[in-house]
């Protein structure tokens, strides 16, 4: 069977995904954190914070642009959000390694509301890496019927994500 352009890149952008989504939930759930922690480390969830509401606006703000046939500012606010949701995805990576997983000691109804958002928070960044990979190699490769097609649901995930990454943050902040 002849590889394409486009079938490499989907199996190349599958492999990588499952490997990070496996790195992660072993980073998270079964790697003990270190005990010490730095004063840079603790900002590092407020950074996190701050990725992410950055990421939201810049997506809101690259959907703006494209609605009003802005093409080039579109292809710059959406690989600025991309870059951003990279330097979150090292910055997290990293407090984690360090940190190990944060516990939520919320109680009565805002823990139920709390695992609500952040189950639905986990499930769809699963998703997110894939989906975020393919729209932009379509849309850098030219593929803009295609690119389009899955745009239209890759926005709504990662903004989702980006929200619920800052709500998850200050329900952690306040409740932990």
């Amino acid at each position: 069977m002849k590889m394409t352009k486009n079938s490499s890149f989907y199996l190349i952008n599958a492999v990588s995904s499952i490997l990070i989504l496996v790195f992660l939930f072993w980073l998270i759930y079964f790697r003990e954190g270190g005990s010490a922690s730095s004063r840079a480390t603790l900002m590092l969830p407020t950074i996190n914070a701050i990725l992410n509401s950055l990421c939201a606006a810049l997506l809101i703000a690259g959907y703006i642009a494209i609605r009003n046939r802005k093409n080039k500012l579109h292809e710059i606010l959406m690989l600025a959000a991309f870059c951003v949701s990279a330097l979150f995805l090292i910055s997290y990576v990293y407090y984690h390694s360090v940190q190990g997983d944060t516990k939520f000691l919320g109680e009565d109804w805002i823990r139920p509301a709390y695992f609500v958002i952040l189950i639905s928070h986990i499930l769809l960044s699963m998703v997110m890496l894939p989906m975020i990979l393919s729209s932009l190699f379509l849309g850098i490769t030219g593929q803009l019927t295609r690119h389009k097609k899955i745009a239209k649901f890759t926005l709504p995930v990662w903004l989702y994500v980006s929200i619920t990454g800052v709500v998850i943050f200050f329900l952690l902040r306040n409740f932990s």
